[in-house]
């Protein structure tokens, strides 16, 4: 029991030392940008499959709903495969960046946010869309529109997308190589100092990842609720 206790002291202690304060950085840096791309993608996509009649829309949606629960350790290998010099896109030099690994989280949170989103948008009676229509609105309009009606629902899409990838280690391992100042995210940094036996640093980055997930999701969940 001392042994955790006296862990736990140094962790805190090292939560602002400047090694954990850069990881940090980057560990904010690639999920929020990812996730910025993943909402920017997936909104669009999941309204777009929703509204629309188009063939095999089940299909598209089961592809849809299957890609929600990838493996994100079978994402990160064949982004590796994709990303590394004898690969298709081998000529961008995106491996071991974090490049790559905002490529490989933003591949694990689109299907998730395209998938909530399209179901607030199938939840919605579908007479009100057609009615937009009626009163002379565009499609883009008629479907900005709808998205305001549904704002809550879409915020709980963006936060079940970034706890998708925040806590995500499999595929930034992979792609990152989790090479120390360049891509160590506060994830790997936690198994990387464990396996060392570095525990107190483990344990300051541990509660780091802990404090900054529930900062960011009681910020979204204040828009969300303020939004009622």
């Amino acid at each position: 029991m001392n042994f955790i206790l006296e862990g736990f002291k140094k962790g805190i202690i090292l939560i602002g030392d400047k090694e954990v304060l850069n990881i940090l950085e980057l560990s904010l840096f690639v999920s929020i940008f990812a996730l910025f791309i993943s909402v920017v993608i997936g909104v669009p996509i999941g309204g777009i499959v929703a509204l629309k009649r188009m063939p095999f829309k089940k299909i598209i949606i089961a592809i849809i709903n299957t890609g929600m629960g990838l493996p994100p350790v079978v994402v990160g290998l064949f982004v590796m495969l994709f990303l590394t010099r004898n690969g298709p896109l081998g000529f961008l030099e995106w491996l071991y960046t974090p490049k790559a690994m905002i490529l490989a989280q933003v591949i694990i949170a689109t299907p998730v946010i395209t998938g909530l989103s399209l179901s607030a948008v199938q939840s919605v009676d579908p007479n009100v869309y057609r009615q937009i229509l009626a009163l002379g609105a565009t499609e883009l309009q008629a479907f900005f529109l709808l998205l305001k009606e549904i704002k809550l629902s879409i915020l709980a899409a963006i936060i079940a997308g970034f706890g998708s990838i925040i806590s995500e280690v499999g595929a930034v391992m992979i792609v990152g190589g989790n090479i120390k100042d360049q891509t160590r995210v506060l994830t790997t940094g936690i198994v990387s100092e464990t396996q060392k036996g570095n525990f107190d640093v483990a344990i300051a980055l541990g509660l780091i990842l802990l404090m900054m997930s529930f900062i960011i999701n009681l910020a979204l969940t204040f828009i969300q609720q303020q939004k009622r």
